[in-house]
């Protein structure tokens, strides 16, 4: 496809010179000729990190070796965090700190290995000092949702963006007025819909759950960009509350 022209594209696809045009401005560039550059970018980029981790082209297979299966999972997780980190919307994570910094109460839904995502940031919005729990049960997360208003935040994280049960509990959030946060891959999706902010990962599915892996990687890599420039705005007095909490349980590990 690099190599094509537009006209090549567009007949070698079925469709017209003016579709392929316009769906690269839908995608942000200026053009096709911008768009071929940033996908050839892309490839060279892919390429190299190929050659970095030592991995073939595909996924792991049945027939590959520890070695290899280690390499190709390190190559995927690390390139879900890298694509995540250079597409997400800096505009769009800044509103959110600004929106969970100031929210009376935070909720955060989310189920099997988002729900794992979700504890991780109650984990860390807690010890800041902040107001957060994780609703992995669906009836607590729609019932706790019913029960916000305007000062509060629900943020809701589902990877395919298409989790009955969190779309569910963000729909609820939002019709009780609180702002709504969504953390998914597919912007597009009826979770970014029912939201009124959305951050995007940017991973792609794989055999073996490797997706899902790397799903988790990249939201975990997001939490984090959240959770940290919250810290930093926020600077001494979340710094002291995490010092706190660690002087907490000092006594409890093993010399």
């Amino acid at each position: 496809m690099v190599e094509n022209s537009i006209t090549q594209l567009a007949s070698a696809s079925g469709t017209s010179v003016a579709s392929i045009a316009r769906f690269a401005q839908s995608l942000g560039f200026s053009g096709y000729p911008d768009f071929r550059l940033a996908l050839a970018t892309e490839l060279d980029r892919t390429e190299s990190d190929r050659e970095r981790f030592q991995v073939s082209a595909g996924d792991v297979s049945r027939d590959d070796d520890a070695v290899t299966t280690i390499r190709k999972i390190a190559f995927a997780e690390a390139s879900a965090i890298e694509r995540t980190a250079r597409q997400i919307d800096v505009d769009e994570l800044e509103r959110c700190v600004h929106a969970i910094r100031s929210a009376r109460r935070i909720d955060i839904y989310g189920t099997a290995s988002s729900g794992l995502a979700a504890h991780d940031l109650e984990q860390k919005l807690h010890r800041a000092g902040l107001v957060a729990q994780a609703r992995t049960d669906q009836h607590l997360a729609l019932t706790g949702a019913a029960l916000l208003n305007e000062k509060d935040v629900a943020i809701a994280i589902s990877h395919s963006g298409r989790t009955l049960e969190i779309v569910q509990s963000a729909e609820v959030a939002a019709r009780a007025g609180a702002t709504t946060i969504a953390l998914t891959n597919n912007p597009r999706s009826p979770l970014a819909r029912a939201c009124e902010l959305v951050l995007v990962t940017a991973v792609s599915e794989s055999s073996f759950r490797s997706g899902a892996m790397s799903s988790r990687i990249a939201q975990l890599a997001v939490l984090d960009f959240l959770f940290t420039r919250i810290a930093q705005a926020d600077y001494d007095t979340i710094a002291d509350n995490l010092q706190r909490t660690y002087d907490a349980v000092t006594a409890h590990r093993i010399d």
